[in-house]
């Protein structure tokens, strides 16, 4: 076996406490996940049912289990993948991505999702990080991988008619392949972080935890069944996708939809042609659909998620009077895998996160580590059934904290116990000993009809030692001038408290952003 990723986990005292105490977190102490996820549907003669849909290619539980088992085989008889071998998957949201990444857990493998808008560069990070040596790559997005890699790295092609690629080799594989059998704490995913705060991290889940994500908030907040059918935007690789896309449905045997383009127009046009009934997307993406739905038939939506980035109130409200039905909030985390902070429908509670998924627990601390007061604004401690494990990185001493991980987000709780979030922990700006809340000066500003998107940050000032400013992209019709400027200011002042105007705005026709789509602040600030 293949030890490289145990030997590199964290230090034991460096990982925080795990909560195994409600009986749906109660796992065997071996089994490997992808027997729960799917071949237990075949199992109970569900070969025939929808799975995996998407404009190119769908496949049943059965045609994946055995797509799975062919790719399975090829990797350890072909390519010589031992159990604990990390292998990189490079391709946008597919049925074969899906599969791959399936088979390399199913034989033991650890699988390294990585999105296809990474650039040569960002690529080569995780290859040396993790030492990857094999990688399954959509035949359209090779080259750079190749780069990125070098000599050391075998990059096989798949959805390709190339003789040396993975589909040719698939024709003669055994479609049956038994599941390796794994402890349920052995590694089976690196998800590398985002790089919202800069250079990425790889997070190393379990098998247990890929469960435990469905087990929590899928299983207690989002309560689907097997007549669902989900869609959405994130990709696979960014673990808000993979448990809302695959993960979630495949757990509870529904379908699920995947588009390799997403954006909210894509989404505008998919929802009325596939029907789905559950939808995953970022605050941004809900706001442009109400804006550019037209008479776009959304009536299939029972359920829509929003994560990745706060979800501003506007949006919410928006929402809730265009559709009927709110939108459900949730913070989670890449190191955490998916979200531990949210509220059943019936329990939504408007501008609050939520409360913490059942099987974890939250509090808000000091910058001692020291619990505070409700009503007090402080660092968010979150621990439950999943937590951080960083591949051989000094930054775990600084997530986690006496046991708790501490997510680097602002929040308050009230006498109620709802978590209501404040900012990320360095998006909170001191000006002239006042706190402002970056996440609520652009929330203030997207209630104007000319801002189409906004980042705030606080910026150097002699005076009162950083101030808030403003970056802008406004909407088609409106122009950034002197006049606009005092406009915005003028629009904020009113809708919030005057001192937290943004004292300064910069307009702008893009913001930097991550491969995921959440915004780059802290590029903002080292400009």
């Amino acid at each position: 076996m293949d030890s490289f990723a145990r030997d590199h986990l964290p230090p034991r005292e460096l990982w925080p406490d795990f909560l195994f105490t409600r009986p749906e977190y109660q796992y065997p102490e071996r089994f490997n996940c992808v027997s729960v996820l799917l071949d237990a549907w075949l199992a109970r003669g569900w070969a025939d049912k929808p799975c995996l849909i998407s404009p190119r290619r769908s496949l049943t539980y059965g045609a994946l289990a055995a797509l799975v088992n062919r790719i399975a085989n090829v990797l350890v008889d072909e390519y010589g993948l031992e159990p604990g071998g990390r292998v990189l998957l490079r391709a946008a949201n597919t049925p074969m991505m899906v599969a791959c990444l399936f088979a390399v857990l199913k034989a033991g493998g650890i699988a390294v999702p990585t999105m296809p808008m990474l650039r040569t560069r960002e690529l080569a990070y995780p290859i040396r990080k993790a030492r990857i040596a094999l990688a399954l790559c959509d035949g359209r997005l090779v080259d750079e991988l190749r780069e990125a890699g070098g000599e050391g790295l075998r990059v096989v092609a798949f959805d390709t008619d190339a003789p040396e690629g993975l589909d040719a080799r698939l024709a003669s594989a055994s479609d049956a392949f038994t599941a390796y059998d794994s402890a349920s704490d052995d590694v089976c995913l690196i998800g590398f972080t985002s790089g919202t705060t800069g250079e990425p991290k790889g997070t190393m889940h379990f098998h247990r935890d890929m469960l435990a994500i469905c087990d929590g908030f899928s299983r207690n907040i989002l309560r689907p069944t097997a007549e669902d059918r989900f869609i959405g935007s994130p990709p696979l690789a960014f673990t808000f996708g993979l448990g809302g896309l695959v993960l979630f449905p495949l757990h509870v045997g529904a379908s699920t939809v995947l588009l390799e383009r997403a954006g909210p127009d894509d989404l505008l046009e998919a929802i009325p042609t596939f029907r789905p009934t559950i939808c995953f997307t970022a605050p941004t993406a809900y706001r442009v659909m109400l804006a550019r739905r037209g008479d776009a038939d959304l009536s299939s939506l029972r359920c829509c998620v929003s994560a990745g980035e706060a979800l501003p109130r506007p949006v919410y409200d928006s929402w809730l009077a265009a559709m009927g039905f709110p939108l459900l909030d949730g913070i989670g985390a890449t190191e955490m895998l998916h979200i531990f902070i949210s509220a059943k429908v019936e329990e939504i509670r408007p501008g609050a996160t939520g409360k913490p998924v059942p099987g974890y627990e939250a509090k808000v601390i000091d910058a001692e580590g020291n619990e505070v007061p409700d009503g007090t604004v402080g660092r968010l401690a979150v621990r439950g059934p999943t937590g951080c494990r960083y591949l051989d990185d000094p930054r775990q001493r600084n997530y986690v904290l006496h046991g708790w991980n501490i997510t680097g987000d602002s929040y308050m709780r009230d006498a109620d116990g709802y978590f209501w979030y404040q900012a990320r922990s360095d998006d909170m700006i001191i000006s002239a000993g006042y706190n402002i809340a970056g996440p609520e000066v652009e929330t203030a500003l997207l209630l104007h009809p000319a801002v189409a998107e906004c980042a705030v940050v606080g910026v150097p000032d002699e005076e009162r030692g950083h101030v808030v400013k403003a970056f802008v992209v406004l909407a088609p019709g409106h122009v950034g001038d002197e006049p606009m400027v005092k406009v915005l200011q003028d629009f904020v002042k009113a809708t919030i408290a005057p001192y937290k105007y943004p004292r300064r705005i910069e307009f702008r026709t893009e913001l930097p952003k991550t491969a995921s789509g959440k915004l780059q602040r802290f590029r903002l600030r080292t400009e």
